[in-house]
């Protein structure tokens, strides 16, 4: 209990649904999880007073299994809290559907390179005393059903306020990583008179999409059912929606900073609430986190201080291309021996390799590269390539499901031309082997549906080209020709989707054949001009520290 007495002075608490702080804990899905893990790294290396809330989730996400048609099924991730972290004795009560219900919470401590802590609060109502039911809602990750997730979003808002105050933190600012803990701005108005203004001084609201699904609603019905009618469900009413409850606008409505997680994403965000006033913090990645062991020998040699101050990759130019080079190629073959090894296939360091990792779901187009094969194949005569792709469906989303199953019918009829592999079970660990270990980053989102995206960042980390549509923080990072490629025409376009998407395409295969194959093969400095220039005009800015550094002085005030 020491390094939690040692914590209470923190100021600002973090909710977020999901966090992702390393493998061995899959509380994670997804980009959001590994954004709050980002999160506390950063404010641990800052020294930053935060304290972070989430759900202890014993089941994690899911463990994903893929046969040989390339069908997804899903497995339990359990693991065991006790290995990572201290249950502590303080106990609150939340009524649900007319019952006590009573959430515990464990500690973790995440310890920086800069010996900073920043304490993890991982809420918990499999508590003796609670019905088989209720001990369950905080098992799985996005699990169950629509009353499943309003009682994950009952204990992560209401009673991580109610444990805060519990075990004594002096909280100032309440941070809402996406509308999951809305419900914590019911609980402090409770706590402070109805003053909504009190609590608007007190909360900071950041969204992170653009899509209208993407935004938790519930039916008044169930808000009634689990949540009683009285004075809340009237307040529920009135800040959340007089039709339906919306985490999203209920967030909105009692916050005094609201922002979006690029510049790009504020616009879109202003259009979908109007009436609202965003601000942008463009996301970033922690540095030190997702740069390879290769890179890091690299930087420590070169630019020594560089993990605390990620601004000194700016000084990529003093190593020497050829040493750059060489780190590339071992994180490449590290990566390519992995897939070998996995997925019985003879890939080799010489081909240029092209990678696509993250959520398997309809808007961020997987098979866009397959759209045209004639095309695919006269590129791949142009220089040989190989495609690498992991990522999981959420296990309700059937469509997610079946575009993996269409690369593997891809990957079977190119067979004897394109090698293609599919790497199951995609986390953190294996994200931080891809994104090294490929040569191009691929992210190709129907516009204008990619919030921010942070995989092409950590590419960028470890000098790897990005070759990305113009969406998110690619408007902010692209320099076309000089820090990566684009794809298709930019956002302000005035053209169908239909047109927009053969543009795309065009341009996809045109840039691949025409630029990027010919300078990979045949003009090698010129792409590790390209690579430095990643490191040099995009790590140095898109990190996490950057990002905290703009919360600090902007939402946290």
């Amino acid at each position: 209990m020491g390094s939690v007495i040692g914590t209470k002075g923190r100021k600002i608490a973090y909710f977020s649904m999901e966090i992702g702080l390393k493998k061995e804990i899959p509380t994670y899905s997804g980009g959001l999880g590994i954004l709050a893990g980002d999160t506390i790294r950063a404010s641990a290396d800052l020294g930053l007073p935060l304290v972070a809330v989430t759900l202890i989730n014993k089941g994690g996400y899911f463990r994903q299994k893929l046969d040989s048609l390339g069908r997804q099924s899903e497995h339990p991730q359990e693991w065991s809290p006790s290995d990572h972290m201290q249950l502590l004795d303080a106990e609150v009560a939340i009524q649900i559907e007319n019952r006590d219900v009573k959430v515990k919470t464990w500690f973790y401590e995440h310890r920086s390179l800069t010996e900073e802590t920043i304490p993890v609060l991982f809420l918990d109502t499999d508590v003796e005393g609670n019905s088989p039911e209720d001990k369950q809602i905080t098992y799985s990750l996005y699990g169950g059903d629509r009353k499943y997730r309003l009682k994950q979003e009952i204990i992560l808002g209401i009673g991580g306020v109610r444990i805060l105050k519990e075990l004594g933190y002096s909280i100032t600012k309440y941070h809402m990583n996406e509308g999951h803990s809305s419900l914590l701005a019911l609980e402090l108005l409770n706590q402070n008179n109805m003053d909504p203004e009190k609590v608007k001084e007190l909360c900071v609201f950041t969204t992170h999409t653009p899509i209208e699904s993407g935004h938790d609603m519930f039916s008044h019905e169930l808000v009634l059912e689990l949540m009683g009618n009285g004075r809340d469900f009237d307040i529920l009413k009135k800040y959340g929606g007089e039709t339906e409850l919306n985490m999203t606008v209920l967030g909105l409505n009692l916050s005094d900073y609201v922002n979006g997680v690029a510049k790009r994403h504020r616009e879109i965000s202003e259009k979908m609430f109007p009436g609202y006033k965003f601000y942008s913090i463009t996301n970033g990645v922690h540095s030190h986190t997702w740069v390879c062991p290769h890179f890091r020998k690299l930087y420590d040699k070169y630019l020594p201080g560089w993990a605390n101050e990620p601004e000194l990759l700016v000084r990529v130019r003093s190593i020497p291309d050829n040493e750059v080079w060489d780190a590339h190629q071992l994180a490449k073959k590290e990566l390519i021996d992995h897939v070998n090894n996995e997925c019985n296939l003879d890939m080799d360091c010489d081909t240029l390799t092209i990678g696509f990792a993250r959520r398997i779901t309809e808007y961020k187009r997987p098979t866009l590269i397959f759209s045209d094969l004639n095309r695919l194949r006269k590129v791949n005569e142009a220089g040989k390539i190989q495609l690498i792709f992991a990522g999981k469906a959420h296990p309700r989303d059937i469509q997610g499901k079946m575009f993996i199953e269409r690369i593997f019918e891809y990957a079977k009829e190119l067979k004897t031309e394109i090698k293609i592999a599919y790497l199951e079970n995609y986390n953190m660990e294996l994200s931080l082997k891809i994104i090294s270990g490929v040569d191009i980053w691929l992210n190709n989102p129907k516009k204008p549906l990619e919030a921010s995206g942070t995989s092409g960042m950590k590419a960028a980390h470890n000098g790897v080209v990005n070759f990305s549509v113009l969406d998110g923080w690619w408007i902010e990072g692209c320099v076309e020709g000089v820090t990566g490629y684009s794809i298709g025409p930019k956002p302000e376009v005035d053209k169908s989707p239909e047109q927009v998407e053969m543009m795309e395409l065009d341009d996809f295969y045109n840039k691949l054949e025409y630029i990027m194959i010919p300078k990979y093969y045949h003009r090698k400095d010129e792409w590790i001009n390209l690579m430095n220039n990643s490191i040099e005009m995009i790590a140095y800015y898109f990190n996490s520290h950057r990002m905290m550094h703009r919360y600090v002085t902007e939402a946290y005030l």
